[in-house]
């Protein structure tokens, strides 16, 4: 979705800010994470404006406490219908098990 496309863009931009990579290898990053808008099996959604809602809404209730842009990830999970989360982050994954969501973590 359009969050997660920001989120690795913002990321990148920061390491790029940061001297952690070269202009070059940002800007093939910046081409790869673009291309995914078009490559199977991935698609992009839009978010809809009522995720915001959905997102404190599942944190007035969660079990589990995580980040504010964690929180809208996981409600735009629920308002595009996604049952999958790939994440690295432990609370993230945590917050989304308890959600009864599948957690796949590529580091594992």
């Amino acid at each position: 979705a359009a969050l997660t496309e920001l989120e690795v863009s913002v990321q990148l931009r920061a390491k790029r800010l940061a001297g952690a990579i070269p202009k070059r290898r940002y800007e093939a990053y910046v081409a790869q994470l673009l291309s995914f808008r078009s490559m199977a099996p991935f698609e992009f959604l839009e978010v809809p404006g009522t995720v915001f809602r959905r997102a404190v809404e599942q944190h007035q209730v969660a079990a589990v406490h995580c980040r504010s842009l964690d929180r809208l990830h996981l409600a735009c999970m629920h308002e595009l219908g996604v049952r999958r989360l790939m994440t690295n982050d432990g609370k993230q994954a945590a917050a989304a098990h308890a959600m009864k969501l599948q957690v796949v973590s590529p580091a594992a």
